[in-house]
């Protein structure tokens, strides 16, 4: 079953001066003890998972893969919280947290990795690299001599 689940019991602080309430942080469901969903999946927002899953996830906000929940998948995501089973290669631009109740067997790539007291862990975790683009390209200039005025010798 997908869905989004409803809150009923909301902060008041995430209601907004018109009424309505502020849509913060959006969470996307999949349920079922009998489901199975196989695919590449690009999810904008965040995902819980509490069912059987495979083939390739790109989650845009945090991967919750729940109690009942089994992904074999290779992922990329900001956050995640493993709960459940997750099996194959993630790489988290946020953090990674392995709860009491979580089992991994497979590789992490993160900047922040947490494993709770309990839960299982079989695999590489290796630092999350500095994105490229994030640092100025350098490159070597070679100076024209200067004349006395200051200005440069024209070759």
């Amino acid at each position: 079953m997908l869905r989004r689940p409803n809150h009923q019991n909301h902060d008041p602080a995430e209601v907004r001066k018109d009424g309505n309430q502020s849509n913060s942080f959006s969470l996307l469901a999949v349920m079922g003890s009998d489901a199975k969903l196989e695919g590449k999946f690009d999810i904008a927002e965040s995902i819980e998972i509490e069912c059987e899953v495979g083939g390739e996830l790109k989650v845009g906000g945090k991967l919750i893969i729940g109690g009942k929940g089994s992904v074999c998948a290779d992922v990329r995501t900001v956050d995640a919280i493993i709960q459940g089973e997750y099996k194959g290669n993630m790489v988290a631009t946020g953090s990674v947290e392995i709860t009491p109740t979580g089992r991994v067997d497979g590789n992490i790539e993160t900047n922040s990795l947490v494993i709770s007291k309990g839960g299982f862990f079989n695999g590489n975790v290796v630092k999350l690299k500095e994105a490229e683009s994030t640092k100025p390209p350098v490159q070597l200039v070679k100076e024209k001599p200067r004349t006395q005025e200051g200005s440069a010798v024209p070759n």
